[in-house]
C-alpha cells in the first residue's frame, strides 16, 4: 500500500476534462484523504490541452506532486505532453478512441480502454470520463460505491435515471479494467484514511467566504481569469444576506462603486487580476487621498498584457506597492494557504477601516483556482472592527462649522461618519484638502495632511506577517516565498533536512508594510538566503533588499514559465548553493 498517489486526467478542453478530477477527488475527500489538486487549462472556451492533476495522501499536502503514478489519456497529446512525469512503475489508462502510443522512453505500462465506446453503448458518449473513474478504481482498489453520493449530488437536478446512468458507467469502467489487470487490481492502492469530514475548496471560496463572513454586502467587479470565481460565489450567497454583486462595464468602474458603498458605510470590495489592477490604480489612488476604506483582491497571473491569463505567475508584487501616482499608505496582504485567504480577507477589511486606506489582498493563480482540502474553519475567530467609524450621535459644533473628517491626529487616523450624519457634514475631494475636507494648497497643510496619511502605518498591528518554521538558531540556507509556494517550499525544506542540511523557512504574509524586524534576524542568522518566486525578476528579494539589507547573501530562484513550483525544483537548486 502507498501513502501517496498522484492522478492526472487530461484532454481537450470542453470534454470534461475538470468535471473528471473533480468527481475524483470529491469522492477520495469524503473518505477522509487529503487532497491537493490544479489544473493546466488554456486561455480559451473549447479546444487545447488541458489537464487536471490531483494529489492525494493521508497526510496534509500542499504543493503539486513531482512524479505521477496514475495519467489518464483522452487524446494522445495528453500521453505526449504528460508521461514524462510518469515513474517507472506508474500506469496510463488511455482510450481505444484515438489507437494510443506509448513512448519509448518510459517504462509505465499502458492499458488500452475503451472509454468513449463502453460509455456511447451506455446511451452517450458524454460518460467517457465516468468510465475512466471506474478504471481507477480497479487500479487503486476502491468501491465505486463511494462515488454514488458524489455522482447524486452532480446529476441528480437531471433526474434518477441519468444518475443510474453514470453509475453504470463507473461500474462498467470497473469491471472492464478488472480484467485487464488479471488479478493485479489495487496495483496502486492507497492506505486507509482516517475518514474524518473536511472542505475541499479553492482559494477563490475562501477569499470569497472571508468576505461574507468579515460582513460585506456589496460586491463590484467585472469578470477577469483568475479571480472571477469570487465574483460567482458571492452572487450565490450574498443575496442571503441582504447584499449584492453588481456586474460593472470595467474595472474602474468596479473600484469605484466600491469606494462609494464604503464612504456610504457597507463594508464593500472589488476583485480582479493584473490587467484590472491596472486599471484601478487611479482609484485606489482615490481611495488614499480620500482616506476612504477600499479591499481589492489581485489573483496574480501571468503577464504582461493578456499574457498567459490561465496561468501562474507573481509579477504584480511592485505594481501592488508603487503602482499608484504620487504616494498613499496602502497594506498589501499575502496568504499562502486556503485558511489564511479566509482569515486575512477578514482581516482586510478589519485592516481598511481602522487605517481608513486601500488594502490588498494578493493572491496568485495557483492559491486562487488550486483546489485542496481545509480543515473545519473556526468562525469564533472572526472579529469585525470598524476603527474610528462613529456611530453614535455627533455633538453640536460651535458657529455651524464642518466637521474635521480630516483632523491631524497623532496616530494619523481621523474620526470618520458615514453621510446624513447630524453635525458630521464636510467635503470630500481627490484634491488636497485642510482637515475639513476644503481644497487647499497650502504647504503647511499639504505637509501637514501628507504627514498625517503616512504615518498610519507606523504602528500597524497584523497579527503573523510572517509565517516561519525556524527551528536553528543558525542555519545553513534560508528559504523565503510568498503565496502560493509555501507547499513546495515546505516539501523540500524536508528533504534538505534529511541530507543534513539546517534549513529555516519565511513565507512573507505582510509584504507592505514589510515586517523587517521579522525577517531580519532569520537572515542575520543563516549562510545562504533563497528567494522563490514566480517572475523573471526577482521582485521579492529586491524588496527584502530595500527593506533588510544583506544583498550579498540574498539569491533568486525564479520560474515564470506559467508552471507552478514542484518540490524537486527547489531542492535541486537549494543543492546548488552547497
Amino acid at each position: 500500500m502507498i501513502e501517496q498517489l498522484s492522478w492526472k486526467v487530461g484532454g481537450q478542453q470542453g470534454e470534461g476534462i475538470e468535471s473528471t478530477g473533480e468527481i475524483f477527488s470529491m469522492a477520495l475527500n469524503r473518505l477522509g484523504y487529503f487532497l491537493y489538486g490544479y489544473r493546466h487549462f488554456s486561455s480559451r472556451i473549447k479546444g487545447g490541452h488541458t489537464n487536471n492533476k490531483i494529489r492525494v495522501s493521508t497526510t496534509p499536502v500542499r504543493a503539486v506532486a513531482d512524479d505521477l503514478d496514475i495519467l489518464v489519456a483522452f487524446d494522445q497529446e495528453t500521453i505526449d505532453v504528460n508521461y514524462k512525469e510518469l515513474h517507472d512503475q506508474g500506469i496510463i489508462l488511455a482510450d481505444a478512441k484515438f489507437n494510443p502510443v506509448k513512448p519509448e522512453d518510459t517504462k509505465a505500462e499502458l492499458y488500452v480502454v475503451p472509454f468513449t465506446e463502453m460509455a456511447t453503448a451506455l446511451g452517450t458518449s458524454l460518460m467517457k470520463n465516468m468510465v475512466a473513474v471506474g478504471a481507477t478504481c480497479a487500479v487503486i482498489n476502491i468501491d465505486v460505491q463511494v462515488f454514488t453520493g458524489v455522482v447524486q449530488e452532480i446529476f441528480g437536478r437531471k433526474g434518477e435515471a441519468v444518475v443510474q446512468k453514470n453509475m453504470e458507467a463507473i461500474q462498467a469502467g470497473h469491471r472492464y479494467m478488472l480484467d485487464q489487470l488479471n488479478g493485479k487490481e489495487g496495483v496502486l492502492q492507497l492506505k486507509q484514511a482516517d475518514g474524518k469530514q473536511r472542505m475541499f475548496m479553492i482559494g477563490n471560496d475562501a477569499i470569497a467566504l472571508g468576505a461574507l463572513a468579515g460582513g460585506v454586502r456589496l460586491m463590484a467587479a467585472y469578470p477577469i481569469t483568475p479571480a472571477s470565481e469570487i465574483m460567482e460565489y458571492l452572487i450565490e450567497k450574498l443575496p442571503d444576506v441582504g447584499g449584492t454583486v453588481i456586474q460593472t462595464e470595467d474595472e474602474i468602474a468596479a473600484a469605484t462603486m466600491a469606494i462609494g458603498a464604503n464612504y456610504g458605510g457597507i463594508r464593500s470590495f472589488t476583485a480582479s487580476a493584473g490587467p484590472g489592477l491596472s486599471l484601478m490604480m487611479e482609484a485606489i489612488g482615490l481611495a488614499g487621498m480620500t482616506e476612504t476604506p477600499l479591499v481589492v483582491v489581485d489573483t496574480q497571473r501571468g503577464g504582461p498584457s493578456t499574457g498567459l491569463p490561465t496561468k501562474q505567475e507573481q509579477s504584480d508584487l511592485m505594481a501592488m506597492i508603487y503602482g499608484t501616482h504620487g504616494e498613499i499608505p496602502k497594506i498589501v496582504l499575502a496568504p499562502s494557504t486556503v485558511e489564511e485567504a479566509f482569515f486575512d480577507t477578514v482581516e482586510a477589511f478589519n485592516l481598511a477601516e481602522e487605517y481608513q486606506c486601500p488594502v490588498i489582498i494578493l493572491s496568485d493563480l495557483q492559491l486562487s483556482l488550486g483546489k485542496q482540502t481545509v480543515e473545519p474553519l473556526d468562525y469564533s475567530k472572526v472579529d469585525i472592527r470598524r476603527g474610528k467609524l462613529i456611530q453614535g450621535e455627533l455633538p453640536e459644533v460651535e458657529e455651524k462649522t464642518y466637521f474635521k473628517r480630516y483632523e491631524v491626529t497623532e496616530d494619523g487616523v481621523s474620526p470618520r461618519v458615514i453621510p446624513g450624519m447630524k453635525h458630521g457634514i464636510h467635503h470630500v475631494t481627490g484634491v488636497e484638502h485642510d482637515e475639513t475636507g476644503k481644497p487647499s494648497e497650502s504647504p503647511s497643510n499639504r505637509q501637514a495632511q501628507m504627514d498625517k496619511r503616512m504615518r498610519k502605518l507606523n504602528e500597524l498591528s497584523f497579527k503573523t506577517p510572517v509565517y516561519k518554521n525556524a527551528k536553528h538558531e543558525q542555519s545553513d540556507l534560508l528559504l523565503i516565498g510568498f503565496n502560493s509556494t509555501r507547499g513546495a517550499i515546505e516539501e523540500a525544506v524536508e528533504r534538505l533536512e534529511k541530507d543534513g542540511i539546517k534549513v529555516n523557512h519565511a513565507q512573507i504574509r505582510l509584504i507592505h508594510p514589510f515586517p523587517t524586524e521579522e525577517v531580519l534576524p532569520l537572515i542575520e542568522s543563516t549562510k545562504h538566503v533563497l528567494v522563490v518566486e514566480n517572475n523573471a525578476t526577482g521582485q521579492l528579494a529586491n524588496i527584502i533588499k530595500m527593506n533588510v539589507g544583506h544583498p550579498q547573501k540574498i539569491k533568486s530562484l525564479c520560474k515564470y514559465d506559467g508552471n507552478p513550483f514542484q518540490p524537486h525544483h527547489i531542492y535541486t537548486s537549494s543543492k546548488e548553493l552547497f
